[in-house]
């Protein structure tokens, strides 16, 4: 499988769990109660399967290699994916810091909660159609065949040794449970 299907398939996780979060916004708003333990679910699998897993697969090896074969990491579709990376960090750091706002009582933290949320999904569903539909296709004009093959180990070595036997799987009970 190329690197780029790979990062696609795991855009279906990311895009099934957003659709559960989604779902928990929307009875946050008509119940008035936050599921804390939701809210943590969301906020490990953003950190850990979307941004320690995959953004760590293109940051450190997609986006260098196309960086190595041209492509400007100043301006263009990498700039603007790495500023996105970081607005999603940030964004879920905030979720974090609202989540443990409204388990110390505080009044606004669960409007916080439910504005990040929706934040976070309105930036992630944009990110990846950019991803899927100009750079991934951009990047089959930079990366050689043998690029394609280093890639493709390299994403598995990072599963491996970093993300951990079995934590892709957990990551996709996961989406699938939210």
């Amino acid at each position: 499988m190329k690197p780029t299907e790979i990062l696609m398939h795991e855009h279906t996780i990311v895009l099934k769990m957003l659709e559960g979060a989604e779902r928990l916004v929307q009875t946050f708003e008509s119940t008035h109660q936050v599921d804390t333990g939701k809210v943590e679910k969301i906020i490990d699998f953003s950190r850990n399967f979307t941004d320690g897993c995959h953004h760590e697969k293109e940051e450190r090896h997609l986006f260098s290699r196309l960086q190595e074969r041209g492509m400007s990491k100043e301006q263009g579709p990498i700039a603007v994916m790495l500023h996105e990376h970081s607005v999603g960090r940030e964004l879920i750091r905030s979720l974090e810091q609202a989540l443990y706002d409204h388990k110390l009582g505080k009044i606004d933290a669960a409007g916080r909660i439910t504005q990040f949320i929706r934040q976070y999904i309105e930036l992630l569903r944009a990110h990846i159609a950019k991803e899927n539909n100009v750079l991934f296709p951009m990047s089959g004009r930079y990366l050689t065949p043998k690029d394609q093959s280093s890639l493709e180990r390299a994403f598995n070595e990072l599963e491996e040794r970093e993300t951990g036997k079995g934590e892709h799987e957990r990551f996709h009970r996961i989406a699938y449970e939210l």
